[in-house]
């Protein structure tokens, strides 16, 4: 067990539709939109061809929303406390994702978190929902939305 400081399940429900909860501000640059491009092997001119993307609506290359969708990790790292006595999370999905406005290469994106439900699964283990905005630093629209699902199982003899 690490040093972070936790959360308990009667803080968790009290988060519900309460205030947000912001993670640090990450810049999306050229080099990040490229290992991404060669680790999902999407190549496509508009991610990784700084040249041709100058010629686009978007004046130049923007991320994979798909990259976006994956900095939530790090950012729910930041600014979710994890629930006492957890013995492991999965990440269980989402109900719904909707890339909103691009992010263009060398912009910093954050995301917003509120707790939508914790619902208690059994004795040991719960379903949080929580609604994201990812926000890019001096944009009025967000990069997406969504509605992630995070499953926790706590450990028994806690």
């Amino acid at each position: 067990m690490s040093d972070r400081q936790t959360i308990s399940l009667e803080e968790l429900n009290a988060q519900v539709g309460g205030e947000p909860r912001f993670s640090r501000w990450y810049t999306i640059d050229q080099s990040r939109i490229d290992s991404f491009a060669d680790d999902t092997e999407d190549w496509q001119f508009i991610h990784v061809d700084p040249e041709r993307a100058v010629e686009t609506p978007f004046r130049g290359t923007i991320a994979h929303g798909f990259l976006s969708l994956s900095m939530l990790s790090a950012m729910s790292y930041d600014s979710e406390l994890p629930l006492e006595n957890t013995a492991m999370g999965i990440n269980y999905g989402f109900n719904k994702v909707r890339f909103t406005s691009p992010v263009k290469s060398g912009a910093k994106i954050r995301a917003k978190f509120v707790t939508k439900s914790v619902d208690q699964k059994t004795e040991n283990s719960v379903l949080i929902t929580r609604l994201v905005t990812v926000e890019i630093e001096d944009e009025k629209r967000p990069a997406l939305s969504a509605e992630w699902l995070g499953y926790i199982v706590m450990e028994k003899d806690a």
